[in-house]
């Protein structure tokens, strides 16, 4: 249910995503729908080619959720063919970009909204700033897009944005290290969890049911960022416990031959992608969560959207070391080495690792993280911008303590 109390509908969004709607769900999709209890909000389809468009070119669409986009205060526009995705010649090209952003800023006018913000995703679009002349532009980071194992330069396309956008967020403290002093208008907003989904107990899904205790379950995106060698050689030492990984395969890379040597071991179990709805069960039917990151420079840079689900299970959580989730050690167990791996699961699989109190700490953290209450700072952040009088935001506090941050218990 939209909050009427919150709603500002004469204060519109363009949202500009590099993905679709029901796509993977994503930290964009969690922050999008939530928006729209405060603001009237248009998600713009990202555009495809047209040979996309007229089934000339081969791709694959990963539904992960059946969420319809038809609840109050949201839109999904869709360019469709024919205002496919072109970069030549630059005069179609940016042609197009107008009349898509004048789509999303129509849809917006006829529900009344006087001013509008344009909300970019990722550095490839900031066409939008020119396409229209919004109220407000507003740029968040999600990632670091070079993808680098080792740390890059920024990059200038991206600098350029960051100095031009009057509102910035960044998700993690390692990006806003590198990028936060760029912009004076940047506020720190970690990723969350949908409390209420992952805290209140569900059915065992059956699939899951038919795999023996314990386990030790992954829930995400299997990636090249996972360092698999060292899920298999657990696996391969300790045959009695059951490793079961849900989520689609992403980018592997090198790593491909890994996962499929995992699949054929009797004590791994890959289940495959979920809809998002259905998370939450698996979750809760783990053991020992795990998030098996290797660490590098790109990793230290990311905030897994699964640290925060796995905690509002209450269920025991092992990970690597990476920045994000070092200040949380005081309910995650934390491990590098294959012996310390070991040792943390073998503690995370005891009585003392599920007891009340572990449980209760853990549903703490994750509650400070919900994502209700981190989409509400950035409504209120965006109103303060716009001179909303009902808001009441501090602007000479351009960085402002949220969740767990405020207790100084977050990192």
């Amino acid at each position: 249910m939209r909050d009427a109390t919150a709603a500002t509908p004469r204060i519109g969004v363009v949202l500009l995503v590099p993905d679709r709607w029901r796509g993977i769900w994503a930290l964009r999709h969690h922050v999008a729908h939530r928006l729209a209890r405060h603001f009237e909000v248009v998600w713009v389809e990202a555009a495809r080619s047209w040979r996309e468009y007229w089934g000339l070119a081969r791709g694959r669409d990963l539904i992960a959720h059946d969420i319809p986009p038809d609840f109050p205060g949201f839109t999904v526009y869709d360019p469709g063919r024919w205002l496919a995705k072109v970069h030549k010649p630059r005069v179609l090209s940016n042609w197009i970009h107008r009349a898509r952003m004048q789509a999303a800023v129509n849809i917006l006018r006829s529900k009344g909204c006087a001013r509008i913000i344009t909300y970019v995703w990722r550095p490839e679009l900031a066409w939008a700033l020119d396409a229209f002349a919004a109220d407000l532009t507003c740029y968040h980071i999600d990632d670091e897009y070079s993808f680098k194992a080792s740390e890059q330069p920024n990059d200038p396309a991206e600098v350029a944005l960051l100095q031009r956008v009057d509102q910035v967020f960044i998700h993690s403290h390692g990006l806003l290290r590198k990028k936060g002093g760029i912009n004076r208008h940047t506020a720190h907003v970690p990723n969350g969890v949908d409390y209420a989904a992952y805290s209140t107990p569900v059915a065992e899904p059956a699939d899951l049911a038919a795999i023996p205790h314990p386990r030790i379950g992954y829930v995400g995106v299997v990636k090249a960022q996972l360092d698999l060698q060292l899920l298999r050689n657990l696996a391969r030492a300790n045959p009695e416990w059951s490793f079961v990984i849900v989520g689609p395969r992403g980018f592997l890379g090198d790593k491909e031959g890994v996962l499929n040597e995992m699949s054929g071991l009797p004590n791994v179990h890959l289940l495959g992608n979920r809809a998002v709805h259905a998370l939450p069960a698996y979750v809760q039917g783990m053991d020992v969560c795990v998030m098996p990151y290797e660490i590098n420079d790109y990793t230290n840079f990311i905030y897994p959207l699964k640290l925060h689900e796995y905690l509002a299970t209450g269920r025991p959580t092992v990970a690597s070391p990476i920045h994000s989730v070092v200040p949380f050690m005081e309910v995650v167990g934390l491990a590098t080495t294959p012996p310390e791996w070991q040792a943390a699961l073998e503690n995370a699989l005891t009585p003392a690792a599920r007891a009340p109190e572990a449980v209760r700490a853990r549903r703490e953290h994750a509650a400070e993280h919900d994502w209700d209450l981190l989409v509400e700072q950035i409504a209120t952040r965006l109103r303060a911008r716009l001179g909303d009088p009902r808001d009441g935001a501090d602007e000479a506090s351009e960085r402002p303590r949220v969740g767990a941050y405020a207790g100084g218990r977050g990192g």
